[in-house]
């Protein structure tokens, strides 16, 4: 074998080109592309411009200190200001800024004059409390209004905020107020979620009973459920709603820290990453701009994200407030109160632009084509998917039943450490096959590499590698420098790798393989997870699959598969044994024979984080017959129990 890093088994030779129209009217052509590469560092200083600098930059880049970059050096600005108060300065004051759409069925309409007044009345109550610049605000909320309010406020007066998932417990929240050393924590009385007011301050409480940098507590009412009250909670009705709408916004260095995102660490102890201000706005609004071709002017944008994963922050906040973008925001889940309530909200609000992840993609897919198609879906003009690579049946269903086959899909890669999007079609410009990334956006520096760090040439696989910096690159690890350098900088000199794995195909497509932890060893072959689920669910019966390698005597691992079927597949063909034969010999025949699974199991749901993603160690754990891990971070415990009885009525015959 050679000394590629993955094997490269999956074909996909589908090309969906660009309409005529889309292309005429899009955003960024081709131009952009060439522009980069002849001069990329002036290539940024042009997308800095669409900023408003309050002192313009001197320098576009510092990178004598690397891997710890200073990006517009000597420029500064603030970035609540660029988010808000310069579209109202402008005469767009009256244009709706945010569309909220409540679980329960309330809605706001908020303008940007409206919402630069209530970011300057938290901004007041934040400086009331004493929070100042520098400060870290660690925020814990439901997806309200308030949520972005309380951001913006803290970038408007130079504290960095911490969003915590609401989803999280409150030892994760109490471990992260801990790193950070929040001296402030926003949140509200609870959060409604399918049907019912889940309470959210009573974690903040426990977690603050241990964490005595926190002076404050601002607690918004939400639910109006009974909450405990202690001397260090103000209710935020109370403060905010009081304070003068007149704040004048302070500009800030390019290099002040904006967030500090946590994310899991394989060592158990959360990577606090840090952004810091006209790097990350400069590339989350470029992307922005570019990738979703933006029109503010016309266009109803809406990303299904949370705040509290990186997505949030780069095209929910900072990203689509930076462009003036009208954007949709939605409190609850896609099943409540009915699982048509997306294209219901897709319906109404008229939404033009649309990103969603490919969890949420496959169990659409799962509940059957019905329920979109008893909505009027034709104002969808553009299509995103984001947080994971997305298998071909799921962009081809995403672009027929959702797209109406009319709508570019914009397939984006990108992690919490890069900020903002670095792999992605332009939509005017690529043509784009189903579930691939495509290639680099214009600015970004990216290869796929073998061991040797030697690219590995179409046709290859190996690791994903970015070979530049870029605007939007985090600054480092909160208080940890030796291990920012450790985790990202040290495999590959002078190259970032954060542990992901790509294939490019022989027109040099990348396709992206998830993580190499996640590569399989079967019989010396390199296998990727993402590969055979791709195989798994290209076949009719399937809506949704998770592959791990399980420890196996004759081939070092073996492939265990587990499927979650369509709607509408019949219970005696679900339940038969031939259902099982016809998968395996699927995957052989997508694949090859040496990727059939060793043993496949119908499962009713997948065990799943709260953000959707597959969680594979607890699969391993089952497959290998182990007591199972930690699952307090599932969406559902009890699905890890539903799996474990039914493994050994999974099939390993030929």
């Amino acid at each position: 074998m050679s000394n590629e890093a993955l094997e490269n088994l999956l074909h996909e030779n589908r090309v969906f080109p660009p309409s005529p129209e889309f292309a005429a009217q899009a955003n960024a052509t081709a131009s952009l592309y060439d522009e980069a590469a002849s001069d990329r560092l002036g290539f940024w200083a042009e997308q800095a411009r669409y900023l408003s600098w309050a002192t313009d930059f001197e320098q576009v880049l510092d990178w004598s200190d690397a891997p710890f970059a200073k990006w517009f050096i000597g420029g500064t600005l603030n970035v609540a200001y660029n988010c808000v108060d310069r579209h109202v300065e402008n005469g767009f004051g009256n244009q709706i800024a945010i569309r909220f759409e409540g679980e329960p069925g309330d809605r706001r309409d908020i303008t940007y004059s409206e919402l630069k007044d209530e970011v300057s009345k938290a901004a007041n109550a934040l400086t009331e409390l004493g929070v100042t610049a520098g400060d870290r605000v660690a925020i814990y909320m439901p997806m309200i209004p308030e949520a972005i309010v309380a951001m913006l406020a803290c970038a408007r007066i130079g504290a960095a905020h911490s969003v915590v998932f609401a989803g999280f417990s409150s030892e994760a929240l109490r471990s992260r107020i801990d790193d950070a050393q929040a001296v402030l924590v926003i949140t509200a009385d609870g959060q409604n979620r399918r049907g019912s007011a889940m309470p959210l301050k009573p974690a903040v409480d426990e977690a603050v009973a241990q964490t005595p940098s926190v002076r404050n507590v601002l607690v918004v009412r939400r639910t109006g459920s009974d909450v405990e009250w202690t001397d260090k909670d103000v209710w935020w009705h109370d403060l905010v709603e009081s304070q003068s709408a007149e704040h004048i916004p302070e500009a800030f260095d390019a290099e002040h820290p904006l967030f500090i995102l946590y994310t899991s660490g394989t060592t158990g102890k959360p990577k606090g990453i840090l952004h810091t201000s006209g790097g990350y706005l400069t590339q989350a609004a470029y992307t922005h701009r570019n990738v979703f071709d933006l029109k503010p002017d016309e266009d109803v944008y809406w990303c299904t994200a949370d705040i509290g994963w990186v997505t949030g922050h780069s095209y929910i906040v900072y990203g689509p407030l930076a462009n003036r973008a009208t954007q949709v925001v939605y409190e609850g889940t896609p099943d409540t109160p009915n699982k048509d309530r997306w294209w219901d909200i897709v319906e109404r609000h008229g939404v033009t632009l649309f990103y969603t992840a490919p969890t949420a993609i496959r169990t659409f897919m799962k509940w059957g084509d019905e329920l979109p198609k008893s909505h009027d879906l034709s104002s969808l003009r553009l299509l995103g998917s984001v947080g994971e690579p997305i298998n071909p049946e799921a962009w081809m269903w995403y672009r027929e039943v959702i797209g109406g086959g009319r709508c570019p899909i914009v397939d984006t890669w990108w992690q919490t450490e890069t900020g903002a999007i670095m792999i992605s079609p332009l939509p005017g410009v690529t043509a784009c096959k189903p579930g691939s990334a495509m290639g680099a956006l214009p600015g970004i520096g990216m290869a796929v590499v073998d061991d040797e760090a030697q690219p590995v040439g179409n046709g290859g696989g190996g690791y994903l590698v970015l070979t530049e910096p870029w605007p939007s690159m985090l600054r480092g690890i909160w208080g940890d420098p030796e291990r920012f350098q450790e985790t990202y900088w040290s495999r590959f000199s002078g190259m970032y790798f954060a542990g992901d794995g790509a294939k490019l195909d022989e027109d040099g497509a990348i396709w992206l393989l998830g993580r190499v932890d996640d590569v399989m060893n079967v019989s010396g072959h390199r296998i990727s997870t993402t590969e055979v689920e791709s195989a798994l669910v290209s076949h009719d019966a399937v809506a949704e699959a998770a592959v791990v390698g399980a420890a196996d005597e004759t081939t070092g691992q073996g492939i265990v598969a587990f499927v979650i079927l369509r709607g509408g597949v019949p219970e005696e063909t679900a339940k038969g044994e031939q259902l099982v034969k016809d998968l395996r010999n699927h995957v052989g025949a997508e694949i090859g024979p040496i990727a059939k699974p060793r043993q496949i199991m119908v499962v009713p749901e997948l065990p799943k984080t709260r953000s959707g993603k597959i969680m594979r160690r607890l699969l391993r754990d089952v497959a290998e017959h182990r007591d199972m891990g930690d699952v307090t971070t599932l969406a559902d415990p009890t699905v890890m129990n539903l799996i474990a009885t039914g493994l050994d009525s999974g099939s390993d015959d030929d």
